[in-house]
């Protein structure tokens, strides 16, 4: 049996083909708006140089950036032994190189991977979520997790969020340095359309940005959603988790939910609950359509479908 569902696990070319598009779009997008930049003056060049050495810095340490602000603290085979085991397990059946293994002291239940490739990765669990789910339904977690990474849709991930970030440092330093922009001073209303042109372009480009952003984010939940039943051969087990999660998550301090709403795209579930407008535009698809996917694998698992 583990034999059947290591040949058959793989990446899932829908995903894959997905970030392809996603990340051709954004370069599309991008060499425009940086010949925007310079149709809008010389200064606009040094604008661009500052932002990109800024932003790759962030980019590049990105990872320890983002595990440092969640408070994850690596933990040892001797300190975490079922946790251990269960991904060491995994790993195995997906041929997977061993992450490394971190525990997030907070009571709200979640999990997240973070890293731009397969052997320098972190697969994390909160206190919460250790607490409160079974062998089974944590198995199913981190092989969802677990799936993130085979995919490389954190990496991808990363990088979309590095275009949208750079769009809009781009517009801040339009605004604060608008003298770079129309090559000088003494140039008055040409330097400030120039500015518009710039800060308008910057709009629309972190509008893109932001849309293809939150379709792939979506996509790459399902995506998990379905590594992980294949994986583990229980698509229910990772339903009653969602489940269990999403029930504790209601009770959890808003402070926490807070805290950790600035990583949510990186977490099994948001760090919010509250159902509003702004829903439409999620990094997650809604809990319903996930369970109802998983209900279906289940079923074809199961040959009764």
């Amino acid at each position: 049996m583990v034999t059947k569902r290591h040949s058959s696990f793989g990446k899932d070319t829908g995903l894959q083909a997905r970030m392809f598009l996603t990340m051709f779009l954004l370069t599309a997008v991008y060499v425009v708006f940086i010949g925007v930049l310079f149709a809008a003056g010389a200064g606009a060049g040094l604008i661009v140089i500052v932002a990109l050495v800024l932003l790759l810095v962030q980019f590049f340490g990105s990872d320890k950036i983002a595990l440092a602000t969640m408070g994850v603290k690596e933990v040892s085979a001797a300190q975490e032994p079922e946790l251990h085991g269960i991904i060491e397990r995994l790993c195995v059946q997906a041929d997977l190189p061993k992450p490394k293994v971190g525990v997030i002291e907070t009571s709200m239940p979640n999990a997240c991977a973070m890293g731009k490739s397969k052997k320098a990765t972190t697969v994390c669990a909160t206190r919460g979520i250790l607490e409160l789910l079974s062998p089974a339904e944590l198995e199913g977690v981190m092989a969802h997790e677990l799936t993130h990474v085979i995919n490389r849709d954190v990496l991808v991930m990363t990088l979309a969020s590095f275009f949208a970030t750079l769009a809009s440092m781009i517009a801040q330093f339009a605004l604060f340095f608008g003298g770079g922009f129309g090559g000088g001073y003494g140039r008055g209303r040409e330097e400030e359309e120039d500015i518009m042109i710039v800060l308008l372009v910057s709009a629309l480009v972190y509008a893109i940005s932001f849309l293809l952003l939150r379709a792939l984010s979506r996509y790459r939940e399902f995506a998990a959603d379905r590594g992980s039943a294949v994986l583990t051969g229980r698509p229910s087990a990772l339903a009653s988790a969602l489940l269990k999660i999403s029930g504790t998550m209601e009770r959890v301090p808003t402070q926490d939910l807070r805290r950790a709403e600035g990583m949510s795209a990186f977490f099994i579930l948001p760090a919010r609950t509250k159902k509003s407008l702004m829903n439409i535009f999620a990094d997650h698809p809604p809990l319903e359509q996930r369970l109802a996917a998983l209900e279906r694998l289940e079923s074809q698992l199961q040959g009764t479908a």
